[in-house]
């Protein structure tokens, strides 16, 4: 259990096949834990390889820690440098077979690489992306013909090296230094007692919610106020949300059956969704933000495209398949920035097959003590459609124009809370700057919050604090807006910029951005019909 294992060791075992994780200097074997492991597989192999510390501290309580630490099968007593997992195309050789290579070539194998034809990210700024072989600008100088997904790759390399210039660099020694002020900054929030629940504003969110609820029935039965009571019982769904997301990250009472059994009533009982799809989702983007290849989050083609490496048919490691840049993808991603707004009025729809999908062909942890909670799932689920499906739009709406229009109204209406979703993601960072990029960094990199003022937070539900929320995720929702003076100064102490926008201006930035790509995808349709 305390034996010493050194770094060759370690690719050795990775190589077997082994699920090695770097806790603090102990090294897990977490091969048994994957099926029993609420938050889902693909969270715990992008991990492989990696000093996941900052990650499984931020996302468990003690508790869940000194559960996990009795996998482990060794300890380190040197500085870990983080390797690719294998998701993420890191290819581990066994010790054999790298001593095979090295008597036969005059090449020592000595660091692991990640597999040439899955990375599609420069990771330095000298490093050339999706095979591109000359410089770009001298290219264009001399109006050089080439492929046109070149102009593409310019545009990303571009931004690349915006973000090595103005964040911190992602050496060993910086990077060790920005996690010791960001545990210093969360040692100051745990002592200012910001992790206990006001149980009080959750009193609050369950009367409001009870009460649009309320008249939307009453709207409809009694007064028969079609539009008004689909327009209530949307904005009942916009602030269930926010609950649901609380309860998934065990951030109300801290006591994961609890917290789950009550976000899975009001997400699958009252909205028709599973709070299980959405953790082995919300989890993965957590720890993979942003990343075109990885983070489901981004990966809406061929409606929307938030990088130009999203033209390339990646391979996503989530959806293990090919999200193809079509023909469908071409007509519409040229206009994405007009389809923005739209597009989310239909987002409710989808994630109704998805829960459907998730629950059904049991994508969730069928071992251990989240086993039950898709059974549990299923029955909410049924119940929503009784209720909703059955008793509403069955049996109290009589007309085809009745029906249509109530279902309509009521999931259009909950576009706004896909456009709070998106907003603090979709113009951020999609740069990948490399394994060693500590956690705190790159979810400042990734994610912005929304400036409101204090009385309208209740609209907001916690996520205008997303960059709070993604350094400390299990902090209560209520706490967040406290929380934000300590992330201030911590960004000020390490240098790296505190993005935040007003609601109006964050669209803005978002459109933009959209717009951005979608000018590079139109050139690029453009360019290949040309050619």
């Amino acid at each position: 259990m305390n034996s010493l294992l050194s770094r060759s060791e370690i690719e050795e075992l990775i190589a077997q096949g082994r699920s090695i994780v770097i806790y603090r200097n102990l090294v897990l074997n977490v091969d048994k834990w994957i099926k029993y492991h609420p938050g889902g597989d693909k969270a715990i192999f992008h991990m492989i390889g990696r000093d996941a510390t900052a990650e499984m501290d931020a996302y468990h309580s003690n508790l869940t820690i000194a559960t996990f630490k009795k996998w482990r099968i060794g300890v380190i007593d040197y500085p870990w440098e983080n390797m690719v997992p294998p998701i993420q195309g890191g290819v581990y050789r066994l010790a054999e077979k790298m001593d095979q290579l090295s008597e036969t070539s005059d090449d020592t194998v000595v660091d692991i690489e990640p597999d040439e034809n899955f990375e599609l990210k420069p990771r330095r700024e000298d490093s050339n992306a999706g095979g591109v072989s000359v410089d770009l600008n001298e290219a264009f100088a001399k109006q050089i013909i080439f492929d046109p997904v070149m102009a593409c790759d310019k545009y990303h390399q571009d931004r690349v090296r915006k973000d090595m210039l103005q964040y911190p660099s992602v050496d060993q020694k910086t990077q060790g230094w920005v996690t010791k002020e960001y545990y210093k900054t969360h040692q100051q929030i745990i002592d200012a007692g910001l992790y206990k629940c006001d149980y009080f504003s959750y009193v609050k969110e369950l009367a409001r919610i009870g009460l649009l609820l309320f008249l939307s029935f009453h709207l409809l039965y009694k007064w028969d106020h079609k539009v008004l009571s689909a327009l209530l019982l949307a904005c009942v769904w916009q602030q269930a949300v926010f609950i649901a997301h609380d309860a998934g990250h065990v951030s109300i009472t801290h006591n994961y059956q609890l917290d789950n059994i009550f976000g899975m009533i009001i997400a699958s009982a009252l909205g028709g969704l599973s709070l299980g799809w959405w953790k082995r989702n919300h989890n993965v983007h957590h720890l993979v933000t942003n990343d075109p290849n990885h983070d489901p989050d981004i990966q809406h083609l061929p409606f929307f495209a938030v990088s130009t490496l999203l033209f390339k048919n990646v391979y996503s490691t989530y959806y293990d398949r090919v999200l193809k840049f079509d023909s469908l993808a071409e007509k519409l991603i040229p206009f994405q920035h007009y389809f923005y707004y739209p597009l989310l009025a239909f987002g409710r729809f989808n994630l109704y097959v998805l829960s459907w999908k998730h629950v059904l062909l049991g994508q969730g942890p069928r071992h251990g003590t989240a086993a039950w909670f898709r059974y549990f799932e299923l029955c909410g689920l049924i119940f929503f459609n009784y209720w909703f499906t059955y008793l509403i739009i069955c049996c109290k709406l009589q007309t085809f124009s009745d029906r249509l229009i109530y279902i309509l109204v009521s999931h259009f209406t909950t576009m706004i809370v896909h456009v709070q979703i998106t907003l603090s993601h979709f113009a951020m960072s999609t740069s990948d700057l490399g394994i060693g990029e500590s956690f705190p960094q790159k979810q400042l990199r990734t994610s912005m919050d929304i400036d409101c003022p204090r009385w309208i937070d209740f609209f907001h539900g916690g996520l205008q604090f997303q960059v709070v929320h993604h350094l400390f995720p299990r902090l209560p929702r209520h706490n967040l807006r406290a929380a934000q003076p300590y992330v201030v100064k911590f960004c000020e102490r390490v240098g790296i910029k505190y993005s935040i926008y007003g609601f109006s201006k964050s669209n803005r930035v978002v459109l933009s951005h959209l717009q951005q790509i979608a000018q590079q995808a139109k050139t690029m349709v453009d360019c290949v019909k040309t050619i």
